[in-house]
């Protein structure tokens, strides 16, 4: 076996194999042969499973490494792009720019690839106009259990699309998308306060900001998040549309007057938009470098908002709980909107009426300890002692390895019976493996 740079460096996964194919022949060939092997096969695109799934999340599953595939065609009548199954989001946001300065919803950190990217969820700061990644495929190329290569859509092969915008993992390789595209924002307003003062002000700015975001007519071209870390609450983002335009929301009005710093700019560039998200705090901590950590995440509806004593428990245990590491950092990030506009049915994501999310990250400085573990654990655990009664689900692109057999129940939801079923049919041997894919119905 070799052994393969992990992202999660608090596994150590060794791959039977690792192909780089240039072809989606060469995908089905390999595919074939693991088969004939007796091997599971996971694809790997950016390679950012919190858990190492990309590469089999435990030794011995050969890696199918999708980096050359990465052809790029728009149609100027339709508008649709095919993109290589490896693309990552830097060359996609590149590459619609040059052809027609057209844009899709994504996410922010550009190392990812769009393979996993838009087959789980795929959510950004546009994703409140435009839906998630998801949303946008019209098409796909994939490579079956079998070897077989097939195309999917809404009218041809109805079944196998709606598992492969959401689980895709489970039941084929993605070596091709078609998806549709928007015209870039031509203008962006980029916002960020910071809150330094204690637990208990911070617990009142954070309830603030929930009962703006959840009011039902929020303007969609607003995209927010509140960020926790060691030194600071900040809360941030960015809207759509002109300066002007922004001012009138009253947004920055309702919190900024507690904040000890505030930035508001205007970029009138997508690509230097793009560029902004980039370079946040954020994604300094969790983004393309390698280290050993932990997440997870909730899911927040508006009928499940946190109580104002859950809050104040919240930001008391952020204070005061035994860390276990000076790195770590709590996310509560706005979705809603053109997402929840898709019928829960209509793909595998299931979390369609989810408000917000809070997705918690701890990161080991040589190596991750049971105490950051549970901190963590210890967050989720806070929050559902003030709502008791509650059933939350989590997003499978913060995947968890801890959910344990609970996992895919709170990943997909009342989806996942439909999405075992798509497995006895496709794949009923588990060709496509890892921890936590989908099981075939018996």
């Amino acid at each position: 076996m070799s052994k393969v740079n992990t992202y999660n460096t608090a596994y150590t996964v060794y791959p039977a194999a690792v192909v780089r194919p240039n072809s989606t022949d060469a995908v089905a060939e390999a595919v074939k042969c693991a088969v004939k092997s007796g091997v599971k096969v996971q694809p790997r695109c950016g390679g950012h499973s919190f858990a190492d799934y990309s590469i089999g999340g435990e030794s011995g599953s050969v890696v199918v490494d999708l980096s050359k595939l990465q052809h790029f065609e728009m149609d100027n009548t339709t508008w649709h792009a095919k993109i290589g199954g490896g693309t990552l989001l830097k060359d996609v946001t590149e590459r619609m720019h040059a052809n027609g300065k057209r844009a899709m919803a994504h996410g922010t950190c550009p190392q990812v690839g769009i393979g996993g990217h838009a087959t789980i969820g795929g959510l950004g700061p546009t994703s409140r106009q435009f839906g998630a990644a998801l949303d946008h495929i019209v098409e796909v190329e994939v490579v079956l259990a079998n070897g077989t290569v097939t195309r999917a859509s809404e009218s041809f092969q109805p079944d196998l699309f709606f598992a492969i915008r959401g689980a895709a993992s489970s039941f084929g390789i993605v070596t091709e998308f078609v998806v549709k595209t928007e015209p870039e924002p031509a203008e962006t307003v980029h916002y960020s306060y910071n809150f330094v003062f204690g637990w208990k002000n911070m617990a009142q700015t954070f309830a603030t900001w929930q009962k703006i975001i959840s009011d039902p007519n929020l303007d969609r071209r607003l995209a927010s998040q509140v960020t926790v870390s060691p030194i600071a609450m900040i809360i941030s983002g960015s809207f759509f549309g002109s300066l002007a335009e922004y001012k009138a929301l009253g947004f920055e009005d309702k919190l900024k007057g507690n904040a000890t710093s505030s930035k508001v700019t205007v970029i009138d560039d997508w690509l230097g938009t793009v560029l902004n998200w980039a370079e946040g705090e954020a994604l300094a901590i969790a983004g393309g470098l390698a280290a050993p950590f932990y997440s997870k995440s909730l899911n927040f509806r508006p009928d499940t908002l946190i109580p104002q004593d859950g809050i104040d428990a919240l930001f008391e245990y952020f204070e005061k709980a035994d860390k276990g590491t000076p790195i770590w950092v709590a996310i509560f990030d706005l979705e809603g909107g053109a997402i929840n506009d898709v019928p829960l049915e209509s793909t595998a994501y299931g979390h369609r009426d989810t408000l917000y999310y809070i997705q918690t990250y701890g990161i080991g400085i040589i190596q991750l300890s049971e105490t950051t573990k549970n901190y963590l654990n210890g967050i989720n655990d806070v929050i559902k002692a003030h709502m008791p009664g509650v059933d939350f689900g989590a997003y499978a692109g913060y995947v968890d390895p801890l959910l344990g057999d609970d996992a895919q129940r709170q990943y997909f939801g009342t989806n996942l019976p439909k999405l075992q079923a798509v497995k006895a049919a496709v794949d009923p041997t588990e060709v496509f493996w890892n921890p936590q894919s989908i099981k075939p119905k018996a």
